[in-house]
């Protein structure tokens, strides 16, 4: 059974930055790594992904602030994440693309609030 593993979040004030983690518990073979978030009273939704060859596509409300990087041979997908205002206060979770309901981890939150 995978699991990936989330770390990195934190309080940020607004136009501050964070970088987040993911590491799956052991190594697997996926075509795309994505990264979602979710905020309080609103589903889940896709923040950013990367192909197994380096490909990303962003959600429009983060395109030109964050950048998601990844090493698939050894599972792990980073999301750097700029200029950070309220609107990016949620939990983000890490997952295959698509998303394998076995796979969602525990998140970690982020909170832009000054």
């Amino acid at each position: 059974q995978v699991q990936f593993v989330e770390s990195g979040g934190g309080l940020v004030q607004p136009g501050g930055s964070l970088r987040l983690s993911c590491a799956a518990s052991r190594t697997m073979y996926t075509s795309a790594m994505g990264w979602y978030r979710q905020a309080p009273g609103r589903q889940r939704e896709l923040v950013a992904t990367i192909s197994r060859y380096g490909i990303t596509n962003y959600a429009d409300s983060v395109k030109g602030r964050f950048t998601i990087s990844g090493d698939s041979a050894k599972s792990t997908v980073h999301l750097q994440m700029n200029l950070l205002n309220s609107g990016d206060t949620a939990v983000y979770y890490c997952n295959s693309q698509p998303p394998d309901d076995a796979y969602w981890g525990q998140g970690t939150q982020v909170t832009v609030s000054s």
